[in-house]
């Protein structure tokens, strides 16, 4: 009887032990529904994800094998010519890149002062964004390995790798096997579009997928260098409305060697609106205290850049009105520094970039997407200025640019300041070739009808002035300036001799250099090279002028189409 009893007691008590386990299973259940089975998951992934990256921290310097620690790799041979057939499609050395680990180490070719700063521990956390249409695989892969090996777990909340419909084999399944086997905790996501949508519309749902605090745009062919990603969330929470870019290291795409150079440039734009690397202008170079100080730019490329996540909605995302590529970098641009934030460079934070000599893929169509897209810019940002953009443009006068009173509804509930407010204040060293000149537009040969004209040379490089018959406005080409500095110019370059008899040949315009220096003389229409004394004489049609003493010939008159103080 005794023993019955003291089972039974015994039997009780289990028995309200697993009633008590039940019913605090219940409670965690319904009072903790998945917060802390969430909160234990994501303690076990941020160890998972810590021990990974120590572990490459530790192996990185150590490394060896083909184009480790950033060095080239030379091809030969067989090799070097397969590689070179390839190269026509890829526009750039795949069969090096193969051949190269996909994990890959790189040397840290920060400024030293870089490595001396401390940086908050509490951080927000970054959605690293990578946009790809038919990328090949080794290059997307190694953007994916350095993103995950060089940023610490706690910031580094997720790579989304955006699949804008490729059509290439080895990205369906097998990049989907390599990514579940090579990162299980689930660190990497890929979104699929469902048809091809373009770059920029692709980067919304890249950023609408996101689930971190800051949104970090990659191209598929980047390699993200040590220390990249703490400079970049630092400024972002001391100024949640600064838009950052890495700077951009040269990738050979030859030989895959990481260069370490950096631009150390600011972003700039000609009035075609295309986009442009400029010198850093002496105003901010003054304003800065150090070479690592940040460093403000007036636009950006557009591949490579670090926002806010909330801002970057709030001041509109991409105009989603545009198509494909091409524009949305100049107009995210304007916008940032038009509508409250700021644009700067952040040369801590280094990324390398394989420059490929042209775009390994095609488009959906013959459309003139860069056109179109930068007339929604000028309609919606530019004021009147948006007349610049048209005098290069011409032929997009009457075109349809679709429906932009959504954009401009955005700038206005945003208050955002006007497109002259940006001139003066964010890129005072712009030249406007019909403002604050002397005189401007075609500058006409009368006896020959003949103008000054580029003869359609690359403005980027030194080029000689030529003559051709006068376009009437028609032709940006002809479009001249003589500005308050005594310059005659074109939107970057000054027209300059040595000594008489030269042809005069269009270099990068320097206020100081007197080569530069030329006077107009209204009463017979002579237009004269300040340091030498000689004329600017005209010559057959299609070829180049030239320079000599000066005479009452008809060839030394040249005429101004408009003159705003001569």
């Amino acid at each position: 009887m005794v023993r019955w009893i003291y089972f039974k007691r015994r039997l009780n008590i289990r028995f309200l032990l697993i009633l008590a386990t039940f019913f605090l299973f219940l409670y965690m259940y319904f009072y903790f529904p998945s917060t802390y089975l969430e909160n234990v998951a994501e303690e076990e992934k941020l160890r998972y994800r810590k021990k990974r990256y120590e572990n490459y921290q530790q192996s990185e310097p150590h490394r060896s094998g083909p184009g480790e620690q950033g060095q080239s790799l030379t091809l030969k041979g067989e090799q070097a010519e397969k590689a070179r057939l390839i190269a026509k499609k890829e526009a750039f050395n795949l069969v090096a890149s193969d051949m190269i680990a996909l994990d890959r180490s790189l040397r840290d070719v920060r400024d030293p002062k870089c490595k001396d700063i401390k940086y908050p521990k509490e951080l927000p956390k970054a959605s690293v964004v990578i946009i790809y249409f038919n990328e090949a695989f080794s290059p997307l892969i190694r953007t994916v390995h350095s993103v995950i090996n060089r940023s610490p777990p706690e910031y580094l909340k997720e790579v989304i790798l955006l699949d804008d419909c490729s059509t290439r084999h080895e990205l369906g399944e097998h990049l989907k096997n390599y990514i579940e086997e090579t990162w299980p905790d689930n660190i990497v996501r890929i979104v699929r579009t469902k048809e091809r949508s373009g770059l920029i519309r692709a980067r919304i749902a890249g950023a609408q997928a996101a689930k971190g605090d800051v949104l970090i745009f990659l191209d598929a062919h980047c390699e993200s260098s040590p220390g990249w990603l703490e400079p970049l969330l630092t400024r972002i929470k001391e100024n949640p409305k600064a838009a950052l870019c890495p700077e951009i290291d040269n990738i050979d795409h030859n030989t895959l060697s990481y260069g370490g150079t950096g631009s150390f440039s600011v972003g700039g734009f000609w009035w075609s609106l295309h986009f442009t690397w400029r010198p850093i202008p002496a105003h901010e170079q003054k304003r800065r205290k150090s070479e690592i100080d940040l460093i403000r730019s007036p636009t950006m490329a557009g591949g490579l850049f670090a926002i806010d996540r909330a801002f970057f909605f709030e001041i509109g995302a991409y105009d989603t009105g545009m198509e494909i590529w091409g524009g949305e970098n100049l107009e995210l641009s304007f916008r940032i520094w038009m509508c409250g934030g700021s644009l700067e460079f952040v040369p801590c934070s280094r990324v390398g970039h394989i420059f490929r000599s042209s775009h390994p893929y095609g488009f959906p169509s013959k459309k003139d997407y860069h056109g179109i897209n930068s007339m929604r810019l000028a309609e919606v940002w530019m004021d009147g200025y948006r007349r610049l953009f048209y005098m290069h443009r011409r032929d997009l006068l009457g075109k349809d640019y679709g429906d932009v009173s959504e954009r401009k509804t955005l700038r206005q509930n945003l208050k955002c300041k006007s497109f002259k407010w940006y001139l003066d204040n964010v890129y005072p060293e712009k030249f406007i070739p019909d403002e604050n000149v002397h005189a401007w537009g075609m500058v006409r040969n009368p006896a020959s009808n003949l103008c000054l004209d580029t003869l359609g040379q690359d403005e980027k490089v030194s080029f000689h002035v030529g003559v051709f018959s006068c376009q009437n406005g028609i032709s940006a080409n002809q479009i001249f300036s003589l500005s308050l500095n005594d310059e005659l110019r074109r939107e970057e370059g000054c027209a300059q001799i040595n000594r008489i008899g030269d042809k005069p040949i269009v270099h990068t315009c320097n206020s100081n250099n007197s080569n530069q220096k030329w006077k107009y003389f209204k009463s017979n229409g002579t237009l004269v090279h300040a340091l030498t004394g000689a004329c600017l004489e005209s010559t057959k049609n299609g070829q180049q002028v030239t320079t000599k003493k000066c005479s009452t010939q008809d060839t030394q008159k040249w005429a101004f189409e408009h003159y705003l103080d001569i």
